[in-house]
């Protein structure tokens, strides 16, 4: 038996919070977790939703019956099946959005990338291969993958503002889960800020208002050391 892989065209889609023009000043892109989609992810961004943002929220490529069958419609970024392709076809993707919105913003415009769970480690992959620039990273109750080479990337992620962001009482987190990924970082030489909140596995409205404002800071305090 032989695997043939072919390319063939397919129509994703992304929804928007806010109104792109010259006088936005962030675009955030937002990844979903496993199980989700895109347009009920990002009514959970709706308090940054204000002039200076523009929230951009991809699709997974790969949607499926969450219970078989039939029911509630669900995305997921990849799997274990042919993950090399997959992994390829969302860097790809994620790409052309955000240089087709990049196309129609100003050249200062800041570049915020947030992936939640399962779109954790679809960001962190995507980041460490595209030509694109970013402000900062945000991991939201999910995890870096192993598949990265963190010391040959440490200067990369040491320039992204990262921020880890993670519920109390996230069932898929325990305290020894967390001091063993802030353990990991740290012996990996890579800088973080980590923001935890009274929660479970959410985006919630209190905690990613403290994200915008610590990025804000850390965006303002740059900019005076470049003056």
């Amino acid at each position: 038996m032989k695997q043939v892989d072919f390319k063939t065209p397919k129509t994703a889609r992304y929804f928007t919070l806010g109104t792109l023009n010259k006088k936005t000043k962030n675009i955030w892109i937002v990844c979903h977790g496993y199980a989700q989609l895109a347009n009920h992810f990002l009514n959970w961004f709706k308090a940054i939703d204000n002039d200076e943002n523009f929230i951009v929220a991809p699709e997974a490529l790969h949607r499926f019956y969450w219970k078989g069958f039939d029911g509630m419609v669900v995305a997921s970024w990849m799997t274990k099946e042919d993950r090399l392709n997959d992994i390829a076809d969302y860097v790809n993707y994620l790409d052309e959005v955000t240089k087709s919105i990049l196309s129609q913003a100003n050249e200062n415009v800041n570049i915020h990338v947030l992936g939640f769970s399962q779109g954790g480690s679809t960001v962190c992959r995507w980041v460490t291969q595209t030509d694109l620039k970013f402000t900062s990273l945000t991991l939201w109750a999910g995890a870096f993958p192993e598949d990265i080479d963190y010391f040959e990337k440490k200067e990369l992620f040491n320039q992204l503002n990262l921020h880890l962001v993670i519920g109390d009482d996230d069932p898929f987190y325990n305290e020894e889960k967390i001091e063993t990924q802030k353990k990991t970082l740290t012996d990996k030489q890579i800088n973080y800020t980590m923001i935890r909140f009274n929660g479970r596995h959410k985006v919630l409205p209190s905690p990613l208002l403290e994200l915008e404002k610590s990025l804000q800071s850390k965006n303002n305090i740059k900019s005076e050391n470049c003056d």
